[in-house]
């Protein structure tokens, strides 16, 4: 509640400055009414419908209940005009959302917690900041199983891996080389030549019996025997034990990291599946991750136009033909496709130019589209290889329109299937949830009747355990009282009638 609101109004200036100094302040403006959120999630729900200009129902309860009953003597100040707009239209109330507003609301905030009794600045901070991070999420609607950082990251690692297990085989083949010089030849995959190595160790060992081994590491029985036969007239030289150990543990370690690299391509394959099933199915899960990856997010590649994809990664020679006012590169990234390798070198030009159109359009479907899948990417595919037959052929590919009419048909049958399974899911999951819900609800009465039960079976021992106490104290006094009587000490009473 503000007092004296037109002087106030009147006197900004004066307004700016007490509202830093809380007791000032507190003499203009008096707390009349407080509502606390019940729950994070009530929170959420009325700062959404605030961002929106929707008036939420606890809002207008508040409002009705506190406001005065004289709505025209009375104005509300509101920092957002939408939102003011919509309780004008609703409630009817007098609405002011500049001039003194702004201090007023601004010095509120400021004293918020000295206004509110019980109420710490500790304690509000951490409420409008679990709030905030809330509010941020909802409309970032972030996702994890679409998140492109993954895949950034894993065709990074994935480059670095393949530059690493290409010079680590290198220095393996040079090592063993000089002991076994004649394997170099027979194999020409760095990753078998390593496990080879593991395998043949000292040359001078190999026998027939290690004919079926070579054999399961080369898949070629003619390899294996000329490996075999190489072993036996090698001009190698003699290896010591300790050089073979090293060389052995060396060649382990690269082994090691091929089957890693062969294990995060196909992560980096499930990853593309899930964020960009479009791009994957059309260019490739490689050559889409690289495009993604250099463009910075799914996002930026779904924002840039055609031209700019067609030479993205090509930067350098695209900058030196501007300077040189010579020829512009016709492709960048994308070359590594396999469609612009398969065209003539005449036609890799037109082919690229077609490619990057496509690629435009599956990597904004694949932004934008609510539920992710590769129908679009398999018809553009197709389209680009009639488009490839036409440069070479001359047969004419299918019109745009007829492509895209089929394949939104396609892509509406599945997505209603994929949402299906979703929901079947999400109730399975639900069911199992309340299931267990009930469970705990049942052991915890059972926990309950069980704890009961002893409690009574205690009692009963111990009302036992009583009851048998005073029956020995009263025969003890009476055995006591018994021998005082008898004449003779040690005569033990009897249980005749005189007694």
């Amino acid at each position: 509640a503000v007092k004296e609101v037109e002087e106030i109004g009147m006197l900004l200036p004066m307004v700016e400055e007490c509202v830093t100094k809380i007791a000032k302040f507190t003499s203009m403006v008096s707390l009349a009414a407080f509502f606390p959120f019940k729950s994070a999630q009530g929170a959420l729900e009325n700062i959404n419908a605030i961002s929106e200009g929707v008036v939420h129902a606890d809002l207008r309860l508040f409002l009705e209940t506190n406001m005065p009953e004289s709505k025209k003597k009375a104005m509300l100040g509101v920092s957002d005009s939408k939102i003011g707009a919509a309780l004008q239209e609703e409630l009817s109330f007098s609405i002011q959302t500049g001039g003194a507003v702004v201090e007023i609301l601004r010095g509120v905030r400021l004293h918020f917690h000295s206004l509110v009794k019980g109420l710490t600045a500790q304690a509000a901070s951490k409420a409008q900041l679990g709030l905030g991070h809330s509010y941020s999420r909802s409309k970032v609607k972030f996702n994890v199983n679409r998140a492109d950082n993954m895949i950034i990251q894993s065709i990074a690692l994935l480059d670095q891996l393949d530059k690493d297990i290409n010079t680590f085989s290198m220095r393996v083949r040079e090592w063993y080389g000089y002991h076994f010089p004649e394997l170099i030849k027979i194999v020409a995959d760095n990753s078998t030549y390593c496990r080879l190595t593991q395998l043949i160790g000292n040359r001078k060992e190999l026998s027939e019996e290690s004919l079926e081994s070579l054999e399961e590491v080369v898949m070629d029985s003619a390899k294996a025997q000329a490996i075999l036969d190489a072993s036996r007239s090698s001009m190698g030289m003699d290896i010591s034990p300790i050089d073979l150990i090293n060389i052995e543990r060396f060649s382990n370690r690269v082994v090691s990291l091929a089957d890693y690299r062969r294990g995060l391509q196909e992560y980096l394959r499930s990853r593309m599946s899930q964020v960009a099933p479009n791009l994957a199915a059309l260019i490739g899960e490689v050559v889409g991750a690289r495009l993604i990856s250099h463009a910075g997010s799914l996002t930026n590649l779904a924002k840039y136009p055609a031209s700019t994809v067609q030479i993205l990664g090509a930067e350098k020679a695209l900058f030196r033909a501007l300077k040189t006012r010579g020829n512009t590169p016709k492709y960048g990234l994308i070359f590594h496709s396999t469609f612009i390798g398969r065209a003539a070198a005449k036609n890799k030009g037109r082919i690229s130019r077609y490619l990057a159109n496509k690629c435009t359009i599956a990597s904004r479907i694949d932004c934008f589209s609510e539920v992710p899948t590769s129908v679009f990417g398999d018809k553009l595919r197709n389209q680009v290889e009639e488009r490839l037959s036409f440069y070479e052929t001359g047969d004419l590919p299918r019109k745009n329109v007829d492509v895209m009419k089929e394949a939104m048909k396609e892509a509406g049958d599945v997505t209603t299937e994929i949402k299906r399974k979703l929901e079947k899911k999400e109730k399975k999951r639900k069911k199992r949830e309340s299931k267990l819900h009930e469970e705990v609800n049942g052991g915890a009465n059972g926990t309950a009747e069980i704890k009961v039960m002893t409690s009574a079976l205690l009692c009963f021992v111990l009302a036992c355990l009583i009851w048998d106490l005073a029956i020995h104290l009263v025969l003890s006094q009476y055995t006591a009282c018994h021998i005082k009587m008898t004449p003779n000490h040690w005569l033990v009473p009897s249980s005749g009638p005189n007694h």
